[in-house]
């Protein structure tokens, strides 16, 4: 499947999502912003000054304090997932409302929110049953980088469309986001942290608890430990799974993972761990996240499982790119591999208030978890550094 097929899957969910063009006029005054611009794949950001129109009905505009680098904005910038550039990067953000749209409800101006970067429309079928983490009624925009009017926010210096990332685009000083977008949150809680909500926490977290469902004394296998990994980690321990053995190329990542709750480490760069797991859990782990989409990772996870094990993939493969898993004993041993996008979490503005409750009495070892801090002038080397596997736990961009 190619790039243009996906975003002809990604907009022909309702056929009704109206055609890119040149924006119309709108009230209010735009405002000058800095961003990251994904101008080409493969090539490093372009820091450029953006010309940010106000929000609409039902937007918000967030000021944002911080930003988590994701695995996921390497996967967009090196062009392995199937977003168009122009674009404004950045889905795991922190900061505080600038201003509403006419019809805001949901928060004020100088509340602290979270970017969340699935915007559920609360009507489509998916969203009727209470799966808003996998909406198909705003996927068409999603996929477009659009608001739910079809058109963008963002201009540059020419005055032509930029594209949004994930509702959220925070690779910018100022963004402006959909209502449902901005999660709000106890103003107690440091934004430095609260930006991790937004993608890793929530996803670890929720794998485990949620898709997974993982119960006392469950074993438990993690392929991958950047920051979703290491969530999964201690969501395995807190529900007192055991063993919980984590898994990563890196050796230097071994305290990090027992920090955060695994009983057993294994690096795979150096050996092949399915054996090893086979022997630590009698016979194959009950579950098994992989955490970093790389099929050969895959590959070790769906051999880690036991008997009517399940394989849970949390990391994003690149869209072209496949494996080839052995089926003959998917049956025999009633073995199951599921996704697992944004943890399974049916309402976002429910359960990121109550995963910052938890950090807050440090159930989660957030303060952990932030390992770095950077400013948007060091972007691409970030980037770079992150695709040569030299980054521990999470860093994130601090805005002036």
């Amino acid at each position: 499947m190619n790039k243009q097929h996906i975003f002809s899957a990604f907009s022909s969910t309702s056929g009704l999502y109206p055609k890119l063009g040149n924006d119309e006029s709108q009230g209010g005054t735009s405002m000058k912003i800095k961003a990251a611009v994904v101008r080409e794949t493969k090539k490093p950001y372009s820091i450029e000054e953006l010309e940010l129109e106000p929000p609409k009905e039902k937007e918000v505009l967030v000021k944002w304090a911080y930003t988590g680098y994701c695995c996921t904005d390497l996967h967009i910038l090196s062009g392995e997932l199937p977003f168009a550039p122009p674009l404004v990067g950045g889905h795991e953000a922190a900061g505080i409302v600038e201003d509403v749209g006419p019809g805001v409800t949901k928060v004020k101006k100088g509340d602290h929110v979270v970017g969340a970067w699935m915007a559920p429309c609360g009507e489509c079928p998916q969203c009727r049953r209470g799966w808003g983490h996998l909406c198909t009624g705003t996927a068409g925009y999603f996929g477009e980088g659009t608001m739910f009017d079809g058109t963008s926010r963002i201009k540059d210096k020419d005055g032509k469309m930029v594209r949004h990332s994930f509702f959220v685009s925070a690779f910018s000083t100022y963004s402006v986001v959909p209502e449902i977008s901005a999660i709000p949150i106890r103003k107690d809680f440091p934004l430095e942290y609260a930006c991790l909500m937004g993608c890793c926490i929530s996803t670890g977290w929720g794998a485990v608890t949620n898709t997974a469902q993982v119960l006392t004394g469950d074993s438990v296998a993690v392929f991958g430990l950047g920051g979703v990994g290491l969530m999964a980690l201690r969501a395995s321990r807190l529900r007192h799974a055991n063993p919980i053995i984590a898994i990563d190329k890196e050796e230097d990542k071994e305290d990090l993972a027992r920090e955060f709750g695994a009983t057993h480490f294994l690096c795979n760069s150096k050996e092949n761990p399915v054996q090893r797991i086979l022997e630590v859990t009698g016979g194959g782990a009950q579950f098994v996240f992989e955490a970093t989409g790389d099929p050969g990772a895959i590959m070790q996870a769906w051999w880690s499982l036991g008997i009517r094990g399940k394989l849970v993939v949390l990391g994003i493969t690149p869209f072209d790119r496949t494996t080839d898993l052995p089926l003959f004993l998917l049956p025999i041993h009633e073995k199951s591999v599921v996704g697992s996008l944004y943890g399974s979490m049916c309402a976002a503005d429910i359960d990121i208030p109550r995963l910052v409750d938890m950090a807050m009495l440090n159930d989660l070892k957030i303060d952990r978890l932030v390992t770095n801090k950077f400013s948007l002038k060091d972007i691409n080397e970030v980037a770079e550094k992150m695709n040569k596997r030299q980054i521990r736990g999470r860093w994130v961009l601090k805005w002036d």
